[in-house]
């Protein structure tokens, strides 16, 4: 069990857990709600929560001289941002054409390409043993999110159906902005609690034209936002906090651990299909994240 005690590790399973009740819920107390204007809502909260993190913790002298970033530096800040809202439209988009049962588990595969990305782009050196747990922590989430039938078949029709090729540039979007968050605390020297910021204003403005557009007529009360808003917070900070520990290619896998968290929840508290099927998969993430934690 000494493995388990790196901080960057435990940090990103913390940050998973608060992803995983997040995702469970926007489910279950947000359903119907669209997805811009509940990303814009909950995002402002969230920022409202962190602003004496940001504040306290931050000076003038965390902001980067833009004259200074050079352009690997502006892409690591344009993608941390981009990469997130990207990913999060395509899979959106993705699920209203089509339906869970293959979208989710192509849009969990993000993983896969974070690693290639990261030692394409910044050059990380990634253990044999690190590559073995990202693999067993990918199938772990997919198995999660998988109900049942071939289980190639989400894969196989993500070359001709239109949902499925969303799901795997929405996760190919996520991975980026995973990437580029490392870079942006790694080779940009971004603290934490500024790429916080970052991510959460930079979401907000760039869904905000879409959500001024699908605002409806009624929307859920505002402690609802809020209490989530202070969630994400927390989140955000957490995963932040993960990637300026950890390479993307670790961090990454361990912090989307989320999505076994939502569906376990989902299994206990909504009594949901496939609780058995669910714990198998909680069980391999424990192995992919220790093998990621040696």
């Amino acid at each position: 069990m000494s493995s388990f005690v790196s901080p960057g590790i435990a940090v990103a399973l913390a940050a998973a857990v608060l992803w995983g009740v997040y995702l469970f819920s926007i489910k279950r107390y947000l359903a119907g709600v669209p997805a811009t204007v509940l990303t814009v809502a909950v995002n402002a909260c969230a920022l409202a929560w962190y602003a004496p993190v940001a504040v306290t913790q931050l000076s003038a002298a965390d902001v980067p001289d833009p004259a200074g970033l050079g352009v690997g530096g502006v892409l690591a800040l344009v993608g941390s941002v981009l990469g997130v809202a990207a990913g999060y439209v395509f899979v959106v988009n993705a699920l209203a054409l089509g339906e869970v049962s293959y979208v989710t588990p192509i849009n969990k595969v993000v993983p896969v390409f974070v690693l290639p990305l990261e030692v394409a782009l910044l050059g990380a050196d990634i253990p044999v043993l690190a590559v073995a747990g990202i693999a067993v922590v990918t199938v772990a989430v997919y198995a999660a999110n998988y109900r049942g039938g071939d289980p190639v078949e989400p894969l196989r029709r993500a070359v001709t159906a239109r949902p499925a090729q969303l799901a795997l540039v929405s996760a190919v979007a996520y991975a980026v902005g995973d990437v580029s968050k490392r870079a942006a605390l790694d080779r940009v020297g971004l603290p934490p609690e500024a790429l916080v910021v970052l991510v959460l204003a930079g979401v907000l403005l760039v869904l905000l034209p879409l959500a001024v557009r699908d605002w409806p007529a009624e929307v859920p009360p505002a402690t609802t936002f809020l209490a989530l808003g202070l969630v994400v917070a927390g989140a955000e900070h957490l995963t932040s906090v993960a990637f300026a520990a950890l390479p993307a290619s670790i961090a990454s896998p361990v912090v989307n651990t989320q999505a076994i968290v939502a569906v376990l929840l989902g299994g206990v508290v909504l009594g949901e299909e496939r609780l058995g099927a669910r714990l198998v998969a909680a069980g391999l993430a424990v192995v992919g994240v220790g093998l990621l934690a040696v």
